[in-house]
């Protein structure tokens, strides 16, 4: 009993393994069961009873995701900037292009728009717990303040800053910090 119970978790492991790489490199229409299960070496049917469907096996990569992002990010001590900017740009290097995929295909696939809706609600958050000694006390400039703090540290803006101006890692830094500082140095300007 408990070998089967091993082989079931070491298949559905390997079914992940390959959801992941799937889903880190192709955007999220052009992943077929088919192909993960032949990268996982299963059956499309054994991927189906291990997760039901494709969403059901997105929603488990999410899942790991999700831990990764939290590994990747670490720990960050409130008002870090640039401790902020190292685990954005850790997490970034490894999953933020796979981030920018699921966001152009969000609007028109309600699983990733509502992951995507839960993600900015935790990106948001992060920031609010990182600097809240920061922020403004009055609920208004508070909202732009934390706008303008997401805006910067969006993975929008990274792309922007490394894939499409060609920006260094390190150069990215530099500005991502720059714009930080300018934000917080200018947050309680009504």
């Amino acid at each position: 009993m408990q070998a089967r119970a091993r082989a079931v978790e070491q298949t559905r492991a390997r079914i992940l393994v390959a959801a992941r790489t799937a889903f880190l490199t192709e955007r999220y229409d052009l992943v077929t069961l088919t192909a993960v299960a032949k990268e996982a070496g299963v059956t499309q049917q054994t991927l189906l009873n291990h997760f039901s469907s494709k969403e059901g096996l997105f929603l488990a990569f999410i899942e790991i995701a999700g831990a990764e992002i939290n590994d990747l990010r670490g720990v960050v001590r409130p008002s870090d900037v640039t401790g902020t900017v190292q685990a954005l740009m850790r997490q970034y290097e490894v999953l933020g292009d796979a981030n920018v995929r699921l966001a152009a295909v969000a609007d028109s696939i309600p699983v990733v728009a509502d992951i995507a809706g839960m993600a900015r609600i935790q990106h948001q958050a992060w920031l609010e717990t990182i600097f809240a000694d920061d922020l403004p006390a009055a609920a208004a400039p508070r909202r732009r303040a934390l706008a303008a703090l997401y805006a910067t540290t969006d993975v929008g803006t990274w792309k922007l800053l490394r894939r499409d101006l060609h920006h260094s890692r390190r150069e990215t830094s530099v500005i991502l910090q720059s714009m930080l500082r300018s934000i917080l140095a200018s947050a309680d300007t009504p």
